[in-house]
């Protein structure tokens, strides 16, 4: 602690220590206690209280109130805690009584402010702190905190009972280290003291009939397990695995989240990962127990763990594909899905019985729908995976809720009625027909497949959220099939499939829903990317009237949909230009490459939504990183009259993306000229005398489209990505022409903080004040010399240490804190007048 803080702190304890004084705000404390850990941090706490005595009268003057204001009792709860967490803190403030009167019988607890939450929570986070060492937990175990854990464990406030499971977790963990040759694997075991109340307590509360009780007793042993993966967890095992068989036989449906989260921590647990252990017989039994919902969630966790058996985790699956299986066994006949489960009647006369319920039938089968989806995205499958079938049976239930499937049952009738238009359904079903896409070679017609995807994007009773999965998946499933050989039936299906798309393309770009277009726009920009080597789809993209109406989407009112424009439009021209036979738009009026460059560079100066602006630069920076002709043609003319509409723009993304246009011009500039490819490696530095004819055209070009200018401004911008930005690329050009080898120490400014932060500011702000096209611009940024001299005067490594610290450094530093604490203290001598 620096000295001006030392002189502060007294006043400081003696301002929070006043019940008169107003109380400080709730975030001051929480810096101030943050400060105490890191004085605290590396040993030396003891000298922070023997320095600092006035700490050790502000916790007892506070606990000896007999109204204390409860936000300073919590915040003083936790600072004794905080400073006790070591033995000899321990024992010094135990001298002075301050942790007796904290954490004793007659602390707190026993007082008329541990009703206020903020006191509890104080109450159990400092104990949790100070639990660090023998002392602590024997005066814990002495004092009769357990009684008080236990209590809290079902406190009204979840924060508090969290807290409280926690603290209990780790005094249970610290008994059994602390006499660990008590514990020799036998199931009947002598366990030490403290730790034989907890089992006992636990006991009790698993085989009291009050659900409450059982699932706080569930979330303390899911904490110990997670906590502790030592042998003796399994003796623990032993001793409840009884009870919690029983609960589950009797009481699963009260208790089964509880007994999920249980399960898994254990599952994950080394101690437990062998296939003979006894906890994968009661995993069985829960499987088949718990409601569907609570086991689909067990058995989405099993089929993520390596070390599961393999039993297990076939039972686990099944659970996932029920409800999926006996939707679409309910509109087909059960043979057309060979491999999916039969599984047991009982079963499936449960989930039978949900799905007949619609708000049963939708949650279940979006949360099985969700859970196979996600196994769909792991390295490897968990067990021999029903992929083919689970893609008809898919397919069938889109079929199903589109209201284009037959019901073969009474279930299918009922089900007809739940399903069709329901959104949430058809987004789960559509995102899992995707995934599924990641296994070639299918054995489902791609028939079928896509002509479900055409129902979906060709209805008008999709959805815009709908529709906006149907396309993801169709572009999932076009991939998929791009892939597999030329001459297969598969991939002529899927080429007739896309000549299919361009009229429903057409279509959605001239919905009157802006989502509708958006997600048209979005799709047919990443179809482009994604198939660009594939000239047959250029082909037929050119036939169709699907580039026109995307340039026409340029002028939307929506900007969303704009700046989608301005990215199909982009990528069209940029593919054009690589050959493909895909002419611009030409159906309804000529557009070049020309035209498009200066209609985006419209929309950037123009436009008044940041979406297109930030949409333009982006095609901008693709076009130079591609090799776009019309930029390659002349690129100082292209990123000259882009930088000159990106100077003015208050949209800090749009800046931060002029920069990574600067960046990349940079870059190849640097190739260009006869410099290595990277700009930045920190090797790369050279001298400025190495190829001096080089450098002098490389400064020539970056002075042509004024990047000096830009960069130098952009240093100075209010916005400090922006800045900080600026500041890497003119560090990565300067260490790369070798100007900071003249450079050295009596140079360098002696201003330190923000004033040197400003004066390096300053320094450049001459270079970049000229406004384009005024003398003073056209002379400084034409002249590479000065280039050079700005890049020598500046220190670019302290200005970008500088940009990297908040704003707001100054203010968070702990004199600055204790100075907002004294003021808000001193307010009470100044408004003790009467304002009337």
């Amino acid at each position: 602690m620096d000295s001006k803080c030392a002189q502060l702190l007294p006043s400081v304890c003696t301002v929070l220590a006043d019940l008169r004084q107003p109380v400080c705000d709730d975030t001051c404390l929480e810096k101030l206690r943050d400060w105490f850990q890191t004085l605290t941090e590396g040993g030396s706490g003891l000298l922070l209280l023997e320095e600092n005595p006035c700490l050790t009268e502000l916790v007892l003057a506070v606990l000896r109130q007999e109204g204390p204001n409860p936000t300073i009792l919590s915040f003083v709860l936790r600072l004794t805690g905080l400073l006790a967490a070591s033995e000899s803190c321990f024992q010094h403030l135990q001298q002075g009584e301050a942790v007796r009167m904290a954490f004793g019988e007659a602390g707190p607890p026993s007082g008329a402010a541990w009703e206020d939450t903020s006191v509890r929570s104080g109450w159990v986070q400092g104990a949790h702190n100070m639990l660090r060492h023998p002392s602590a937990f024997q005066f814990l175990c002495d004092s009769g905190a357990l009684e008080t854990i236990f209590t809290l464990q079902g406190d009204r406030s979840l924060f508090v009972a969290s807290a409280a499971n926690r603290l209990l977790a780790r005094m249970f963990i610290f008994s059994i280290r602390s006499e660990r040759s008590c514990l020799s694997g036998a199931a009947d075991c002598e366990w030490p003291p403290c730790a034989r109340r907890i089992v006992s307590h636990l006991e009790e509360s698993l085989r009291s009939c009050s659900a409450s009780r059982a699932n706080h007793s569930f979330k303390l042993l899911t904490t110990v397990f997670e906590q502790n993966q030592e042998a003796w967890t399994e003796v623990l095992w032993f001793r409840i695995a009884v009870t919690i068989k029983s609960l589950l036989e009797e009481e699963s449906a009260r208790v089964g989240h509880s007994l999920v989260d249980l399960f898994l921590s254990m599952a994950r647990s080394p101690v437990f990962s062998g296939h003979e252990s006894s906890l994968w017989e009661s995993v069985a039994l829960a499987l088949k127990c718990l409601h569907p919902t609570q086991a689909g969630l067990l058995a989405l966790g099993l089929l993520k763990l390596e070390k599961c058996p393999q039993a297990v985790k076939i039972q686990g699956l099944h659970i996932l594909l029920r409800p999926v299986d006996c939707v679409a066994r309910a509109f087909s006949d059960s043979s057309e899905f060979p491999g999916l489960p039969d599984g047991c009647p009982a079963e499936g006369v449960a989930v039978e019985a949900l799905l007949c319920s619609r708000s049963s039938c939708i949650s279940l089968l979006c949360q099985s729908l969700a859970h196979l989806e996600e196994i769909q995205h792991l390295a490897c499958p968990p067990v021999d995976f029903p992929h083919n079938p689970l893609l008809r049976a898919t397919v069938a239930m889109l079929q199903a809720c589109t209201g284009l499937a037959v019901p073969a049952s009474p279930l299918g009738a009922t089900l007809g009625r739940i399903l069709v238009g329901c959104s949430r359904v058809q987004r789960a079903a559509l995102h899992l027909l995707g995934a599924l896409s990641r296994r070639g070679n299918c054995d489902v017609s791609p028939e079928r497949i896509f002509d479900v995807l055409l129902v979906y994007l060709q209805s008008p009773d999709t959805s815009p959220s709908v529709l906006k999965t149907a396309f993801q998946a169709t572009l999932k499933w076009c991939l998929s099939f791009s892939e597999t050989s030329c001459s297969s039936s598969g991939f002529l299906r899927y080429k007739q499939f896309l000549k299919e798309m361009m009229p429903l393309l057409q279509k959605r770009m001239c919905s009157p829903g802006w989502e509708v277009r958006d997600s048209a726009l979005e799709f047919l920009t990443l179809a482009m990317k994604r198939l660009k080597g594939q000239e047959w789809f250029w082909q037929v993209l050119s036939a169709s009237e699907v580039p026109a109406l995307a340039e026409g989407l340029l002028d939307d009112p929506e900007s969303y949909v704009r700046a989608s424009a301005v990215k199909a439009v982009g990528q069209i021209f940029l593919v054009a230009s690589a050959g493909s036979e895909v002419p611009g738009p030409t159906h309804n009026g000529s557009s070049n490459e020309d035209s498009i460059a200066s209609r985006f560079l419209e929309i950037l100066s123009s436009d008044y939504e940041g979406f297109p602006r930030r949409a333009v630069v982006g095609v901008f920076v693709d076009w130079l990183r591609e090799g776009h002709p019309a930029v390659q043609h002349n690129p100082e003319r292209f990123v000259s009259q882009a930088i000159q509409a990106i100077q003015g723009d208050l949209d800090w993304e749009v800046k931060i993306s002029g920069l990574e246009l600067v960046d990349t011009f940079a870059a190849q500039c640097f190739h260009r000229f006869g410099f290595s490819e990277c700009p930045y490696a920190a090797a790369a530095s050279i001298s400025s005398a190495r190829e001096p004819a080089h450098l002098s055209e490389l400064l020539q070009a970056f002075c042509q489209v004024r990047l000096f200018n830009f960069l130098f401004g952009a240093l100075g911008d209010c916005d400090r990505p922006v800045a900080l930005k600026a500041c890497e690329i003119l560090t990565g050009v300067k260490r790369k022409i070798g100007t900071g080898c003249g450079l050295n120490e009596g140079q360098r400014s002696e201003l330190q903080g923000d004033a040197w932060l400003e004066e390096t500011r300053r320094v450049g702000a001459p270079y970049a004040s000229g406004l384009p096209g005024g003398d003073c611009s056209e002379t400084v940024s034409q002249d590479p010399k000065r280039a050079l001299q700005v890049l020598e005067a500046v220190d670019l490594e302290e200005l970008e240490k500088a940009l990297g610290r908040s704003s707001d450094h100054l203010e968070k530093s702990p004199q600055s804190l204790l100075q907002d604490i004294l003021s808000a203290g001193g307010a009470l001598d100044e408004n003790q007048a009467d304002c009337y």
